[in-house]
């Protein structure tokens, strides 16, 4: 059995017209956001084998902040160029190329792939995947490399705004 928890990234700031896409940083709301998910995580003992991020600032802040609230070893970060402004295509290779050691693997990462890999690996339609949300794909399977469309099952589908009363 393996799981992919696939967490989009908090939410982050367009304040600052100087800075591109890629060197938004998270704002308060995502700040507050990512320690809620965080606790959630720690909660139901999630700990993950291998964490893929996305290096864009707001997912890296996001993978650290996370990281540091479940007690996890920042040695298992491993940053991927292939999850920012990337395609289904490059996440499954990662995927694939995932050693079977791990069983428990994060991928951090953007819309609006993201939601497309999980909408295409469980076969659910998710419309969209919210800042700071956490969707686990569960695949029973022994190897990475047998994860193709519509071979897993969402586990459970957590987000920030689900915590809070209107």
């Amino acid at each position: 059995m393996k799981k992919i928890y696939f967490i989009r990234h908090a939410k982050s700031s367009d304040k600052d017209d100087t800075l591109d896409d890629f060197s938004r940083p998270l704002n308060s709301r995502g700040k507050n956001d990512v320690t809620l998910m965080a606790k959630r995580l720690k909660m139901f003992d999630v700990m993950p084998d291998i964490i893929y991020t996305s290096p864009a600032k707001r997912a890296l802040k996001t993978t650290k902040e996370i990281v540091k609230e479940i007690d996890c070893d920042k040695k298992k970060i491993v940053l991927c160029e292939a999850l920012y402004e990337s395609d289904y295509a490059s996440y499954l290779e990662l995927i694939h190329q995932t050693d079977d050691e791990h069983n428990s693997v994060f991928i951090i990462a953007h819309n609006p792939t993201l939601t497309e890999v999980a909408e295409r690996l469980s076969g659910a339609i998710l419309s969209n995947i919210p800042t700071c949300a956490i969707v686990c794909i569960t695949f029973d399977i022994k190897s990475f490399k047998e994860i193709h469309e519509e071979s897993g099952h969402i586990l459970f589908f957590d987000y920030p705004k689900k915590h809070f009363k209107n």
